[in-house]
């Protein structure tokens, strides 16, 4: 792949695409878009758009297009529309069409689209154990990545990380956003990783998709 990258991950809550996408940001020096770290960063901020946002994510359901599309849109413009990583869009077919409509107005398309597979019982298992840190929106797991002491009473489990939201979560991601792999598959842009296995196995698997050494 050339020094141009443009890349999309996605996949169902808890399949690790913001371990993934911060891993490949470091190691690479990609850009890495998380519309959802965005998102909940205004609701932390109690923004405008964060109370509209939350409204939303309690429930486990979705971020209207409009809004998500403008957030996206603005951090690829930010970037420089070169060398990004998108996590967390698009998730909807409509977004998919308004992401290449995006490119193509600026003389360039995608490079490669990455979708990480994952068991709902994996997922359940991996999300009622991850932690935040309020203080800086960090991301812990009490399995996979502990917090340092001095923090770990001050954690908090996000509202829909717990067992019944994350179901309804999953239902949303069938119905709206697995069409978007066909999508992909469509204009020969997908490729399928298995996202079982420890974070540095699975980092293997979608350096090797993207051929990143």
């Amino acid at each position: 792949m050339g020094a141009d990258r443009r890349i999309v991950l996605f996949g169902p809550p808890g399949a690790g695409k913001g371990t993934q996408s911060r891993k490949l940001a470091r190691r690479f020096g990609i850009t890495h878009i998380s519309t959802g770290r965005i998102l909940r960063d205004a609701v932390r901020a109690n923004s405008v758009i964060g109370i509209k946002v939350n409204r939303f994510l309690v429930r486990g359901l979705l971020v209207p297009d409009e809004l998500v599309r403008s957030v996206a849109e603005r951090a690829i413009t930010e970037a420089g529309v070169d060398n990004f990583l998108l996590d967390g869009y698009p998730r909807t077919i409509r977004q998919a069409e308004w992401l290449k409509e995006f490119l193509s107005e600026h003389h360039c398309q995608l490079s490669a689209v990455l979708s990480l597979k994952l068991s709902e019982s994996d997922i359940i298992a991996r999300l009622s154990r991850r932690r935040v840190y309020p203080a800086t929106g960090e991301n812990f797991h009490l399995d996979h990545k502990p917090p340092p002491e001095d923090i770990r009473t001050k954690l908090v489990r996000r509202l829909d990380d717990t067992p019944d939201a994350i179901r309804k979560r999953l239902q949303v991601y069938r119905k709206d956003t697995a069409p978007v792999a066909r999508f992909y598959e469509q204009a020969g842009l997908l490729v399928r990783i298995d996202a079982a296995g420890t974070f540095e196995t699975v980092h293997g698997r979608v350096c090797g998709a993207l051929q990143l050494t």
